[in-house]
């Protein structure tokens, strides 16, 4: 049978595999995507041309006190040190002097940042010319009421932010596991909520029924009938935000789009630029999928590999098998991940989960949930197949090996395949 070879990425290196291309269905590789050139005449076209709503200095009023609010050190890969300055210059064309605006980091319920991490997020010229100062999530005294959503949420957000006149939300949309995409409302919800209000809103995540582990509908690129989704959206119109500048990005994490004016509207215009990118249309699921996250440093841990195994279970039949390549030097990072899986049991896990929700739990058992559906075979240094083992999943030292434990478990010679060499940036979508 004739075949062809594909090139896996694995750490700094590259493995070649020889695959036999009558078996082969979809070979999904991302869009080509150009990058922007001129970054700041891209910003201020999508500020002057918005979404939604009218152009930002028509949306502002000259001395008005303007609360911006920008993502935590975990998101440095938006860049906001690119794109602030030109944001703050159109806001004192408008009237408004750097001393009516504050920046809000928001960090949801992650760690506060250090002064050093506000500069590196927002550039040492925007933290010189503004105030800036963390969201601090357990701190009562910084939060304000503003409502509860239909499901029984209790919101509370930041008092800056719920004081300021005008609120102008940032970010970068990305397709997110569980609440469908990231940006947008995400800046209000997690960014600047209290921690009540986060967990509330997280275990929407959860099935409703105990015992049966996760919500089915809270998974990645979907947004109708994602619980965590309609729930944030809710939280983030009681907030009432008056504009948004949300940026797309290339595969190779450069700006592709820049994408301003209605909070929910100009940040929907940007979800669909997002799975215009990044989803890859496949013509069905396949028997196996041979994947990679594509090298370093998508698979320096198996939290940041979460993503490419569940991108590429999406590509695959119910009960099928995925091999995926991940070097893996760190697979015990962080602990607050691989500690989840020192639970006996999925249900005691879950348990845990709905008593306390941290985002490295929910990936834990993402992952568990994903390996006790389909045959999930992990190409890896030979030093971690004991974890592999102890998070469900099946540990190979090469592709041979792995190509032999796959032809086991599917148990057939007539089996189809689907080839995912950058699976953390291409999302499958059946047609």
């Amino acid at each position: 049978m004739r075949e062809s070879v594909f090139e896996f990425g694995y750490g700094n290196g590259r493995i070649a595999v020889a695959l036999p291309e009558a078996k082969i269905i979809n070979n999904v590789v991302g869009k080509p995507c150009p990058a922007i050139a001129d970054i700041p005449s891209a910003v201020r076209e999508a500020l002057r041309n918005p979404i939604g709503t009218p152009p930002l200095k028509e949306v502002v009023q000259p001395g008005d006190k303007v609360a911006i609010v920008v993502s935590d050190i975990t998101r440095a890969w938006v860049k906001f040190d690119q794109f602030l300055p030109v944001l703050l210059d159109e806001l004192n064309d408008a009237g408004i002097p750097d001393q009516n605006i504050c920046i809000v980091i928001a960090p949801g319920a992650h760690r506060l940042n250090t002064e050093e991490e506000f500069v590196i997020l927002c550039g040492d010229k925007v933290c010189k010319r503004v105030a800036v100062a963390n969201h601090d999530c357990h701190n009562q005294d910084q939060l304000v009421y503003t409502g509860k959503t239909k499901n029984g949420v209790d919101c509370y957000i930041n008092r800056s932010v719920a004081e300021a006149d005008k609120v102008i939300l940032t970010g970068g949309i990305v397709h997110h596991l569980m609440a469908g995409f990231g940006g947008g409302r995400k800046a209000i919800l997690p960014g600047i909520s209290g921690f009540k209000t986060i967990q509330g809103n997280h275990l929407f995540c959860m099935n409703k029924e105990v015992g049966k582990g996760l919500n089915p509908n809270c998974i990645s690129g979907k947004l109708e009938g994602n619980e965590m989704n309609e729930d944030m959206i809710e939280q983030a119109a009681l907030a009432k935000p008056d504009f948004l500048l949300n940026a797309v990005f290339t595969p190779e994490n450069q700006f592709a789009r820049f994408v301003a004016g209605h909070w929910h509207e100009a940040w929907l215009a940007g979800t669909k630029m997002v799975d215009d990118i990044y989803g890859v249309p496949v013509t069905a699921q396949a028997d196996l999928v041979v994947s990679s996250a594509g090298g370093f440093p998508k698979d320096i841990n198996l939290y940041q590999g979460v993503k490419t195994i569940d991108n590429a279970y999406m590509a695959t039949k119910p009960g099928g098998v995925v091999i995926c390549f991940m070097e893996l030097p760190d697979i015990m990072e962080p602990a607050e991940f691989s500690n989840w899986f020192n639970y006996p049991t999925m249900l005691e896990h879950e348990m845990a989960l709905r008593a306390n929700f941290t985002i490295p739990g929910f990936l834990a058992y993402r992952l568990l949930d994903i390996a006790r559906q389909i045959s999930l075979i992990i190409v890896t240094k030979q030093e971690n197949a004991g974890f592999i083992r102890k998070a469900g999943m099946i540990p190979a030292a090469t592709a041979a090996e792995a190509l032999a434990i796959a032809q086991e478990k599917l148990g057939r010679e007539d089996y189809t395949i689907t080839v995912m060499t950058a699976a953390a940036n291409t999302v499958p979508v059946v047609r």
